[in-house]
């Protein structure tokens, strides 16, 4: 049995334009007793579902500008809290959080709620998992919204990442507050603070401090041959539309980075859309422009 905090749910009163309704599993295979959070908006029995994957150190709350976009245009949204992250419960122990404990579970939450004709919508970790889905799954994602993310390869990730890791890795209590002032820029107080919301305190945080160590920059560290692997996907077997936003003041996952990607992914469009007072957490700044621009594209916008 793993052991767990949970987060208490008067964290989460008042959050501004957070107001979806919690839905909980907590019997997934390897999962047991463990309850993770999902948002299921929109209509359930849509054609399409919009699959929003957050990152490090976000949660569903990131994806709060997007989501009655897509729902408005008669899209069912899928948007999960990683554990460790959001509503859903926090392992204590920081080895419990390996790249394929996450990506077990998205795998395992896709096909229990067996979702079709996905569209991946991702930014930082949640692109770095689950731009590894598709390939053992294809017949299951239709298209691809992608944000400034990236996938493992094995290298050294460079002296901004290794910068980020020092500022969640080393304070005993990093304060997210700070962080998502600093990395979404012109984000207000309240929203910022709905970040720090999940987490009473540093024991909540394990989960937090150990994704930038899941960054593997050794080629045989864990994640580097299933990303290795959907590279090779993205490059010779995708299928689907591929639409490309980017936040263009973020110096880690920001143009240079996206500009491989988008080399990378077959198909994908020569130009993307540019928010350019985005930040890494672009959602926070161009989250609307970037769903109407992307249903606009996809020929989804139906109002």
């Amino acid at each position: 049995m793993i052991q767990a905090l949970r987060t208490p749910d008067e964290r989460f009163d008042n959050l501004s334009n957070y107001n979806f309704k919690p839905n909980y599993i907590d019997d997934l295979k390897g999962y047991q007793g463990l309850r993770a959070h999902y948002l299921d908006e929109g209509n359930s029995d849509a054609d399409n579902v919009f699959l929003c994957l957050h990152g490090e150190p976000s949660w569903s709350y990131l994806y709060r500008k997007m989501i009655p976009v897509f729902t408005k245009n008669g899209h069912r949204v899928i948007a999960p809290d990683l554990y460790g992250f959001g509503k859903s419960d926090k392992p204590i122990d920081e080895d419990t959080y390996t790249f394929h404990f996450h990506r077990n579970f998205l795998v395992q939450l896709i096909e229990r709620l067996d979702l079709k004709n996905i569209t991946l919508v991702c930014q930082d970790w949640g692109g770095l998992l689950g731009l590894t889905l598709p390939m053992d799954m294809p017949n299951r994602f239709k298209r691809l919204l992608i944000m400034n993310t990236a996938l493992i390869n094995g290298q050294p990730a460079g002296p901004v990442f290794a910068e980020w890791k020092r500022e969640i890795v080393e304070p005993e209590n990093v304060d997210l507050v700070e962080v998502f002032k600093k990395h979404a820029p012109g984000i207000s107080q309240t929203d910022a603070e709905a970040y720090e919301a999940p987490f009473p305190d540093a024991t909540y945080k394990a989960g937090v401090r150990k994704f930038p160590k899941l960054v593997a920059q050794e080629p045989h560290l864990e994640g580097v041959a299933t990303s290795l692997k959907a590279a090779q996907f993205w490059n010779t077997e995708w299928q689907g539309e591929s639409f490309m936003a980017v936040g263009m003041k973020d110096p880690m996952l920001g143009p240079s980075v996206m500009k491989h990607m988008q080399a990378l992914i077959k198909g994908c469009p020569e130009e993307w859309l540019e928010i350019p007072e985005g930040g890494h957490f672009v959602q926070e700044a161009g989250g609307k422009l970037i769903a109407t621009k992307a249903l606009e594209y996809f020929g989804m916008l139906n109002s």
